[in-house]
Protein backbone atom coordinates (compact mmCIF):
# COMPACT_ATOMS: atom_id res chain seq x y z
CA UNK A 1 0.00 0.00 0.00
CA UNK A 2 1.32 3.45 -0.92
CA UNK A 3 1.79 6.03 1.81
CA UNK A 4 -1.00 8.27 0.52
CA UNK A 5 -3.41 5.32 0.54
CA UNK A 6 -2.56 4.54 4.15
CA UNK A 7 -3.08 8.19 5.09
CA UNK A 8 -6.40 8.24 3.23
CA UNK A 9 -7.53 5.28 5.33
CA UNK A 10 -6.48 7.06 8.51
CA UNK A 11 -8.39 10.21 7.55
CA UNK A 12 -11.46 8.14 6.72
CA UNK A 13 -11.21 6.42 10.11
CA UNK A 14 -10.98 9.86 11.76
CA UNK A 15 -14.18 10.92 9.96
CA UNK A 16 -16.05 7.79 11.07
CA UNK A 17 -14.75 7.73 14.65
CA UNK A 18 -15.75 11.36 15.15
CA UNK A 19 -19.15 10.91 13.45
CA UNK A 20 -18.47 13.78 11.09
CA UNK A 21 -21.33 14.51 8.74
CA UNK A 22 -22.26 16.46 5.62
CA UNK A 23 -20.52 19.81 5.52
CA UNK A 24 -18.15 19.29 8.47
CA UNK A 25 -14.79 20.80 7.62
CA UNK A 26 -11.53 18.88 7.88
CA UNK A 27 -8.28 20.43 9.09
CA UNK A 28 -6.21 22.27 6.49
CA UNK A 29 -3.82 20.36 4.24
CA UNK A 30 -0.87 21.73 6.22
CA UNK A 31 -2.45 20.65 9.52
CA UNK A 32 -3.17 17.18 8.12
CA UNK A 33 0.41 16.88 6.89
CA UNK A 34 1.66 17.77 10.37
CA UNK A 35 -0.83 15.43 12.07
CA UNK A 36 0.15 12.40 9.97
CA UNK A 37 3.82 13.34 9.64
CA UNK A 38 3.86 13.24 5.84
CA UNK A 39 4.51 15.70 3.04
CA UNK A 40 1.83 18.06 1.81
CA UNK A 41 1.96 16.31 -1.56
CA UNK A 42 1.07 13.00 0.14
CA UNK A 43 -1.90 14.67 1.85
CA UNK A 44 -3.08 16.14 -1.45
CA UNK A 45 -3.03 12.69 -3.05
CA UNK A 46 -4.79 11.17 -0.03
CA UNK A 47 -7.55 13.79 -0.14
CA UNK A 48 -7.92 13.34 -3.91
CA UNK A 49 -8.35 9.60 -3.30
CA UNK A 50 -11.02 10.24 -0.64
CA UNK A 51 -12.77 12.65 -3.00
CA UNK A 52 -12.79 10.06 -5.80
CA UNK A 53 -14.47 7.62 -3.38
CA UNK A 54 -17.17 10.13 -2.45
CA UNK A 55 -16.00 10.59 1.15
CA UNK A 56 -15.01 14.27 0.98
CA UNK A 57 -15.31 17.20 -1.40
CA UNK A 58 -13.05 20.20 -1.87
CA UNK A 59 -14.08 23.83 -2.25
CA UNK A 60 -11.45 25.99 -3.92
CA UNK A 61 -10.18 28.65 -1.54
CA UNK A 62 -12.24 27.29 1.36
CA UNK A 63 -11.08 23.79 2.30
CA UNK A 64 -12.04 20.13 2.43
CA UNK A 65 -15.45 19.02 3.68
CA UNK A 66 -17.10 15.74 4.59
CA UNK A 67 -19.56 14.52 2.01
CA UNK A 68 -23.04 13.36 3.04
CA UNK A 69 -23.20 9.86 4.39
CA UNK A 70 -25.51 7.23 2.92
CA UNK A 71 -29.09 6.78 3.99
CA UNK A 72 -29.54 4.21 6.72
CA UNK A 73 -30.12 0.76 5.28
CA UNK A 74 -28.97 1.58 1.75
CA UNK A 75 -26.10 -0.33 0.14
CA UNK A 76 -23.57 1.79 -1.73
CA UNK A 77 -22.85 -0.09 -4.95
CA UNK A 78 -19.47 1.63 -5.28
CA UNK A 79 -18.28 0.81 -1.76
CA UNK A 80 -15.68 -1.97 -1.39
CA UNK A 81 -15.89 -2.26 2.40
CA UNK A 82 -18.26 -5.21 2.66
CA UNK A 83 -21.66 -5.52 4.31
CA UNK A 84 -20.30 -5.17 7.84
CA UNK A 85 -18.87 -1.75 6.99
CA UNK A 86 -21.71 -0.55 4.78
CA UNK A 87 -24.58 -1.67 7.05
CA UNK A 88 -22.84 -1.25 10.38
CA UNK A 89 -25.99 0.17 12.02
CA UNK A 90 -27.67 -3.23 11.77
CA UNK A 91 -27.25 -6.71 13.18
CA UNK A 92 -25.84 -8.73 10.28
CA UNK A 93 -25.44 -12.50 10.36
CA UNK A 94 -24.50 -15.24 7.90
CA UNK A 95 -25.56 -18.83 7.37
CA UNK A 96 -22.86 -20.73 5.51
CA UNK A 97 -24.35 -23.21 3.04
CA UNK A 98 -21.14 -24.37 1.40
CA UNK A 99 -17.40 -23.67 1.56
CA UNK A 100 -14.96 -25.72 -0.48
CA UNK A 101 -12.00 -25.61 -2.83
CA UNK A 102 -13.04 -26.26 -6.44
CA UNK A 103 -11.66 -26.37 -9.94
CA UNK A 104 -13.30 -23.37 -11.64
CA UNK A 105 -15.39 -23.58 -14.77
CA UNK A 106 -14.57 -21.61 -17.92
CA UNK A 107 -16.56 -18.56 -16.84
CA UNK A 108 -14.74 -18.25 -13.51
CA UNK A 109 -11.37 -18.81 -15.21
CA UNK A 110 -12.12 -15.96 -17.61
CA UNK A 111 -13.50 -13.54 -15.01
CA UNK A 112 -10.64 -14.07 -12.53
CA UNK A 113 -7.97 -14.40 -15.25
CA UNK A 114 -6.81 -17.68 -13.74
CA UNK A 115 -3.79 -19.62 -14.88
CA UNK A 116 -3.89 -23.30 -15.72
CA UNK A 117 -4.49 -25.51 -12.65
CA UNK A 118 -5.28 -22.58 -10.35
CA UNK A 119 -8.09 -23.38 -7.93
CA UNK A 120 -10.58 -21.19 -6.11
CA UNK A 121 -12.50 -21.17 -2.87
CA UNK A 122 -16.24 -21.37 -3.46
CA UNK A 123 -18.42 -19.83 -0.76
CA UNK A 124 -22.22 -19.88 -0.65
CA UNK A 125 -24.00 -18.19 2.22
CA UNK A 126 -27.21 -16.43 3.18
CA UNK A 127 -26.79 -12.93 4.59
CA UNK A 128 -29.38 -11.73 7.10
CA UNK A 129 -30.19 -8.25 8.31
CA UNK A 130 -31.94 -8.08 11.71
CA UNK A 131 -32.65 -11.84 11.33
CA UNK A 132 -34.40 -11.30 7.97
CA UNK A 133 -32.91 -12.80 4.79
CA UNK A 134 -31.20 -10.12 2.71
CA UNK A 135 -29.45 -12.07 -0.04
CA UNK A 136 -27.92 -15.31 -1.26
CA UNK A 137 -24.24 -14.82 -2.03
CA UNK A 138 -21.96 -17.05 -4.09
CA UNK A 139 -18.30 -16.01 -4.12
CA UNK A 140 -15.15 -17.31 -5.78
CA UNK A 141 -11.71 -16.42 -4.38
CA UNK A 142 -8.46 -17.02 -6.24
CA UNK A 143 -6.38 -19.24 -3.92
CA UNK A 144 -3.18 -17.63 -5.14
CA UNK A 145 -4.25 -14.53 -3.18
CA UNK A 146 -6.64 -16.07 -0.64
CA UNK A 147 -4.82 -19.28 0.35
CA UNK A 148 -7.00 -20.13 3.35
CA UNK A 149 -10.63 -19.80 4.40
CA UNK A 150 -12.60 -21.63 7.06
CA UNK A 151 -16.14 -21.49 8.40
CA UNK A 152 -15.25 -19.24 11.34
CA UNK A 153 -13.89 -16.62 8.94
CA UNK A 154 -16.80 -16.70 6.51
CA UNK A 155 -19.40 -16.62 9.29
CA UNK A 156 -18.17 -13.11 9.97
CA UNK A 157 -16.59 -10.45 7.74
CA UNK A 158 -14.58 -11.88 4.86
CA UNK A 159 -13.64 -8.30 3.93
CA UNK A 160 -12.07 -7.74 7.35
CA UNK A 161 -10.11 -10.98 7.03
CA UNK A 162 -8.86 -10.08 3.56
CA UNK A 163 -7.74 -6.57 4.48
CA UNK A 164 -6.61 -6.98 8.09
CA UNK A 165 -5.23 -10.52 8.18
CA UNK A 166 -4.14 -11.17 4.60
CA UNK A 167 -3.24 -7.50 4.01
CA UNK A 168 -4.94 -7.54 0.62
CA UNK A 169 -5.22 -4.04 -0.82
CA UNK A 170 -8.50 -3.87 -2.74
CA UNK A 171 -8.03 -1.18 -5.36
CA UNK A 172 -11.28 -1.04 -7.33
CA UNK A 173 -14.31 -3.08 -8.33
CA UNK A 174 -16.81 -3.62 -11.15
CA UNK A 175 -20.54 -4.19 -10.66
CA UNK A 176 -23.13 -5.58 -13.06
CA UNK A 177 -26.81 -5.42 -12.10
CA UNK A 178 -30.01 -6.86 -13.55
CA UNK A 179 -33.46 -7.98 -12.44
CA UNK A 180 -33.86 -11.76 -12.33
CA UNK A 181 -36.18 -14.43 -10.96
CA UNK A 182 -35.64 -16.91 -8.15
CA UNK A 183 -35.56 -20.64 -8.64
CA UNK A 184 -37.05 -22.93 -6.02
CA UNK A 185 -33.83 -23.30 -4.00
CA UNK A 186 -33.05 -19.58 -3.97
CA UNK A 187 -36.64 -18.71 -3.05
CA UNK A 188 -36.40 -21.09 -0.09
CA UNK A 189 -33.28 -19.36 1.19
CA UNK A 190 -34.96 -15.94 0.98
CA UNK A 191 -38.41 -16.95 2.27
CA UNK A 192 -39.95 -16.03 -1.07
CA UNK A 193 -41.76 -17.92 -3.82
CA UNK A 194 -40.18 -19.42 -6.95
CA UNK A 195 -40.29 -16.95 -9.84
CA UNK A 196 -40.43 -13.99 -7.44
CA UNK A 197 -38.15 -11.18 -8.66
CA UNK A 198 -34.64 -10.68 -7.37
CA UNK A 199 -32.01 -7.99 -7.76
CA UNK A 200 -28.94 -9.75 -9.16
CA UNK A 201 -25.52 -8.15 -8.79
CA UNK A 202 -22.22 -9.56 -10.03
CA UNK A 203 -19.12 -7.98 -8.52
CA UNK A 204 -15.45 -8.31 -9.37
CA UNK A 205 -12.78 -7.00 -7.00
CA UNK A 206 -9.27 -6.09 -8.14
CA UNK A 207 -5.86 -5.76 -6.54
CA UNK A 208 -3.51 -2.79 -6.90
CA UNK A 209 -1.88 -4.47 -9.89
CA UNK A 210 -5.26 -4.64 -11.63
CA UNK A 211 -5.64 -8.41 -11.25
CA UNK A 212 -9.11 -9.71 -10.24
CA UNK A 213 -9.12 -11.99 -7.21
CA UNK A 214 -12.75 -12.11 -6.00
CA UNK A 215 -15.89 -12.71 -8.05
CA UNK A 216 -19.34 -12.75 -6.42
CA UNK A 217 -22.88 -13.30 -7.62
CA UNK A 218 -25.51 -12.01 -5.21
CA UNK A 219 -29.29 -12.39 -5.43
CA UNK A 220 -31.02 -9.85 -3.18
CA UNK A 221 -34.43 -10.10 -1.55
CA UNK A 222 -36.45 -7.57 -3.57
CA UNK A 223 -38.28 -6.23 -0.50
CA UNK A 224 -35.19 -5.88 1.71
CA UNK A 225 -32.53 -4.52 -0.65
CA UNK A 226 -31.99 -0.78 -1.13
CA UNK A 227 -29.13 0.74 -3.12
CA UNK A 228 -27.56 4.05 -3.94
CA UNK A 229 -24.62 5.37 -5.94
CA UNK A 230 -22.57 8.53 -5.65
CA UNK A 231 -21.71 10.65 -8.65
CA UNK A 232 -18.25 12.20 -8.66
CA UNK A 233 -16.84 15.01 -10.75
CA UNK A 234 -15.24 14.05 -14.05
Amino acid sequence: MNKYQAVAQQINQFIQQNNLSQGDKLPTLNDLAEEYQVSKNTIIKAVEMLESHGIVYQVRGSGTYVRGRHRKGYVNLTDVHGFQGILKEFNLTSDVIELKEIEPDENIVEVLKLKENETVYYLKRIRQIESRPLCVEESYYNKSYVPYLNEDIVQNSVFSYLTNDLKIDINFSDFFMRIGKLNEEQAGYLDLKPQDPSIDIESIYYLNNGHPFDYSVIKYHYEEAQFYMQGNKL
